[in-house]
């Protein structure tokens, strides 16, 4: 037990801390951008290549993609059980056979990253300045902090947010390229021309070698203004003639604030993402330290916040989880001393106590898990199960005491006598977690933890009950036989309890069928409640955290959007629960529509009102703004699958036909909005956003000596922010980009000033050879599996489960949609409703294996029945209670109705024990041994069951940081315990003597000795 002990303090202090399980979602993300293409151009010529040979690989169980203007992004989430390392390798297979397929003006071949987006980043580091440029403060992130903090150990990659990477930008007025009769082509040529960075050679000598250097490197806009396009008159014409050059950012319609109560700046953050399987605190509190060290080789002028920091909430939410375990040993401890009224006895299952839990911490540092709310969780739980067996073991030894047995003997043979039954509790309830280990899927990967911890403590709890406990009793235990004071009034109370047990087990054993009456009527009120007790997924948890979505209308200026994010933002910093804020507008992705805000709310202790209770007070407000539509969300505490919409739950709608699909639906859309369950009810169709369409005018083009390729490459040298040139760093490379002067791109008549050059030297119009028409477009393609979707995006309002919206959600699509046009659920909405099937089946698997198990240990068919007969009432006092606190049945309180059946069958299993050795030895009637095996075992039923409920109960109050998401589980099971109690202790001994009269029991003959002569 030393040992045991040694090696679970050692595995305690290695373990990681987290706030879930490792649940690594094996995801790739796939991007490429062609500047200035038409998402219609991007989701054809992009998108539909890559997705075609990303079918071909094995394991993809999702496929999105998202083309807008000048970007195509593809989502490939893989089955759990491929190694992301292999599709990763498949993956650039594919990009590299898509190659041949894709447009040759791509600034680059499509990259990709592995993500998991289940993971989130465990801190915000704002880098702001009020005196530097932005480009300079981004160099410093991008360049120094970010790569240094990344080499951190547990540090897997630090995202920048809100970049404003350094850039030259080349801004050309039209007018005054044709009044020097120069194409913009002849731009973008001098530019390539006048900016290399190329090898020169060496100079070799007879007594030294000379490296030849030219400087053909550009570093900034004053060194390019003056790069000679052509010669007019005689005259060179430069870039500052016909062109604005500066010293600029690469992505302008890009921007980032920080928000506090007292100011507003402009900021830089990186995100710092931690690798799977460390530890949160210890990695969060590694870059803390490595800060005030980046800080002193930065400016004065360059100041750090942090915002967000994960570990916070996890260090305290740890801190809350030992308290509630230390709540629960001294509730679990304090149901012995007051049945027993012994210093001895009290102590000996609270020393038994930590040499369970020590040696669990063991086998789960062999498991490779960490200290996370669901693992914490099970050590709790199981808190109860360690002191279940230890006290049954206890009692049987004190009741032989009493009897005036001597410590050592009454050891020997209490423990000789319940041994088998500690063995039985042990391994049916570890079986009750069997099915667990095998489930599927993300709540497979989720639960695996909790299940192999509880089982691991209670086999472990079952070794020491049957081994240390008993040696403690033969060595420590004192029973005193006068009590008096609180003892004695003590004894009086239980013997007046017992008697009362008594007098009403007889009325009850005489008149069976009234309990077989109360049996049926279980039966149907929890298959009633079943159905009437909402039905959710996993529960939201409160981590000072608030994520706001605006989305204004299709082609609204980005210059517009930060008008409205700056009005949205005030809005909200008037909340007095909201702390920070970080503000992002714009994308260099096309979404100049949209605006994110991630919000940091002040500690939950400090607040009367939770995360979600302040989204809907910000809903009412937001709502009012015209213009734009604003989104609040409780970020989830486990974000499944690559696409995240407007909303917590998605649901796709998808047809072959797509001039179909676009037209039903917005009526789906619209239907779902209507119902009372729903709200923030949007979808990602946007097909109508302002575009010229230019119709080339081949015939002219050809007898001026243009082609469709020049023409569009000009036209991406005035409009696309081409990347014509690059400037090489010292550290990292700079993009030289040429566009029209800024008033040009405001009006479509801009177009008709472009004009080129043609390889035979006649500079043409771009409208001699073109017509113009403005018309509407895409801003968007969807396509989900290759083919195009549009994805539904819905909340809940407060108080209304997933499963009620789901069920209607499904009746609104068949009543609205044509039978070609199809809707599935993504996201956190598609595993819920494969969890309600999976976890339905995993609770009747569940059974059946408690009852084979039984089955071998008794080597009966019918006594397993007798001991599963508690579990419609355990259920039923677990949906009431649900029922009664407003909340759902949801995954965590789903764990609770299997724990319940551990938990229930313990009672049966001591008086069966029992009552079985009586009618084998002592050849007592069924009705005979069963009702004395419930008066002996009375005692250690009740000893148990109070230690179970009370040490469910930190749990089912919710106590401590995130206790909202445990108290379902807690609530189940103090609710099964308290209901089958009542139940159990009068219908387990009805059902044992109507199982008796199918089969009876054998009697063992006494064999006696023959005398010896």
């Amino acid at each position: 037990m030393a040992a045991i002990a040694l090696f679970g303090v050692v595995a305690y202090r290695a373990l990681p801390i987290s706030d879930l399980p490792n649940v690594d979602y094996p995801t790739i993300f796939v991007g490429a951008n062609l500047p200035g293409g038409d998402p219609g151009t991007m989701a054809s010529a992009v998108a539909s290549p890559l997705e075609r040979q990303f079918t071909t690989i094995a394991g993809v169980d999702e496929m999105t993609s998202s083309s807008q203007i000048g970007s195509s992004n593809v989502v490939l989430q893989f089955d759990l059980n491929r190694r992301i390392d292999s599709a990763a390798v498949d993956v650039q297979t594919a990009i590299a056979a898509a190659m041949p397929l894709l447009p040759a003006g791509l600034t680059a071949p499509p990259s990709f990253r592995k993500v998991n987006p289940a993971e989130q980043p465990i801190l915000h580091i704002n880098l702001t300045s009020d005196t530097l440029e932005m480009s300079k403060v981004d160099e410093y992130a991008e360049d120094i902090l970010a790569p240094r903090i990344s080499m951190v150990g547990g540090v897997s990659q630090v995202n920048v947010q809100g970049s404003a990477k350094f850039a030259v930008r080349v801004q050309v007025d039209p007018n005054k390229l044709q009044a020097q009769k120069i194409g913009i082509n002849e731009v973008d040529q001098a530019l390539q021309n006048w900016n290399v960075n190329l090898p020169t050679g060496q100079l070799f000598g007879p007594q030294a070698t000379y490296n030849i250097v030219a400087r053909g490197q550009l570093n900034n806009a004053a060194a390019f203004r003056s790069i000679v396009i052509t010669y007019r008159n005689g005259r060179p014409v430069r870039l500052e003639q016909v062109a604005n050059v500066l010293d600029s950012v690469q992505t302008l319609t890009q921007r980032a604030w920080g928000f506090t109560k007292d100011s507003q700046r402009r900021a830089i953050t990186m995100e710092v993402m931690r690798q799977p399987g460390t530890n949160t605190i210890e990695v969060t509190d590694a870059v803390r330290a490595l800060l005030p060290a980046l800080q002193s080789q930065l400016p004065p002028s360059v100041h750090f916040s942090i915002r967000q920091d994960r570990s916070i909430n996890i260090r305290k939410a740890f801190k809350d989880i030992q308290v509630t375990m230390l709540i629960t040993l001294l509730l679990a401890v304090g149901v012995v001393f007051l049945f027993l009224h012994n210093g001895s006895a009290t102590f000996i299952p609270a020393l038994a106590l930590p040499f369970s839990i020590l040696g669990t911490f063991a086998v789960m540092k062999l498991m490779n898990y960490s200290l996370d709310n669901l693992s914490m969780m099970a050590l709790i739980l199981s808190i109860s199960f360690i002191v279940d067996d230890a006290i049954v073991m206890l009692e049987n030894v004190v009741r032989h005491m009493e009897k005036g047995e001597a410590p050592l003997a009454a050891a020997l043979s209490g423990s000789k006598e319940i041994g088998f039954t500690i063995v039985t509790m042990t391994l049916s309830l570890a079986a009750v977690f069997i099915p667990i280990l095998f489930m599927g899927g993300v709540l497979g990967r989720l639960f695996r933890e909790f299940a192999v911890t509880i089982t691991s403590a209670i086999l472990i709890s079952g070794v020491v009950s049957v081994t240390l406990t008993p040696m403690l009793c033969s060595r420590f235990l004192r029973v005193v036989h006068s009590k008096k004071g609180f003892a004695g009034l003590m004894d009086r109370a239980f013997d007046g309890l017992l008697s009362g047990y008594k007098w009403s087990l007889g009325l009850v054993l005489r008149h069976r069928l009234a309990m077989l009456a109360v049996f049926v009527i279980v039966l149907f009120a929890t298959a009633r409640m079943f159905g009437v007790v909402p039905k959710g997924f996993i529960p939201e948890t409160d981590n000072d955290a608030l994520n706001v979505q605006l989305r204004a209308a299709q082609g609204t200026s980005y210059y517009e959007m930060v008008g409205y994010g700056q009005r949205v933002a005030a809005l909200i910093n008037q909340n007095p629960y909201v702390e920070a804020m970080m503000v992002n507008t714009g994308g260099g992705s096309g979404a100049q529509n949209t605006a994110r805000f991630n919000i940091q709310l002040t500690p939950r202790a400090t607040r009367p009102v939770s995360a979600s209770q302040i989204a809907q007070q910000l809903r009412g407000p937001l709502g009012r703004f015209p213009g734009f539509r604003a989104f609040v969300n409780v970020p989830a505490a486990l974000q499944i699958g690559g696409f995240q919409g407007n909303s917590s739950y998605n649901l796709n709608v998808q047809s072959l036909n797509n001039d179909e699909l676009y037209a039903w639906a917005p009526r789906l859309e619209q239907a779902i909005a209507e119902l009372p369950e729903v709200q923030d009810v949007s979808d990602n169709m946007e097909l109508r956003s302002p575009r010229v369409n230019l119709v080339i005018d081949r015939d002219k083009s050809a007898a001026v000596g243009l082609n469709a390729t020049q023409i569009e490459n000009a036209l991406s040298d005035g409009f696309g922010q081409k990347w014509t040139s690059t400037i090489y760093g010292a550290r990292t490379q700079y993009r030289v980009l040429l566009e029209l002067d800024p008033q040009y791109q405001e009006r479509a008549d801009s177009l008709k000033k472009i004009s080129f050059r043609t390889p035979a030297g006649a500079l043409v119009p771009l409208e001699s050879v073109i017509n113009f028409k403005e018309n509407v477009g895409p801003q968007t393609v969807n396509h989900y599996g290759q083919l195009a979707s549009v994805n539904i995006s819905f909340g809940l309002k407060p108080g209304v489960s997933l499963g009620a919206a789901v069920d209607h959600i499904q009746q609104v699509a068949a009543q609205v949609l044509p039978a070609t046009v199809t809707t599935s659920f993504q996201g956190a909405a598609k595993v819920f409703q494969a969890s309600l099937t999976n976890l339905g089946l995993l609770l009747f698997i569940a059974i059946g294996v408690v009852y084979i198990v039984l089955g071998m240990l008794y080597e009966s068919y019918i006594h397993p029945l007798t001991i599963l007969s508690g579990l419609p009432s355990a259920a039923l006092g677990a949906l009431v209670m649900l029922w009664l606190f407003g909340s759902e049945l949801n995954v965590y309180s789903f764990v609770g109705l299997i724990l319940l059946i551990g938990l229930v069958e313990k009672n049966a299993i001591m008086q069966i024990d029992f009552a079985l050795e009586a009618e084998r030895k002592r050849g007592l009637s069924p009705v005979e041994a069963i009702y004395e095996g419930c008066l002996i075992r009375f005692r250690p039923i009740m000893m148990t069951r109070l230690a179970a409920l009370l040490g469910s109960l930190p749990i089912a109050l919710g106590l401590g940081a995130g206790g909202e998401s445990r108290r379902p589980l807690g609530l189940a099971v103090v609710g099964g315990l308290v209901v089958s109690q009542i139940i159990t202790l009068y219908l387990t001994p009805v059902v044992y003597t109507y199982m008796a009269a199918l089969l009876k029991t054998r009697k063992i003959a006494v064999v006696t000795k023959p005398a010896t002569a």
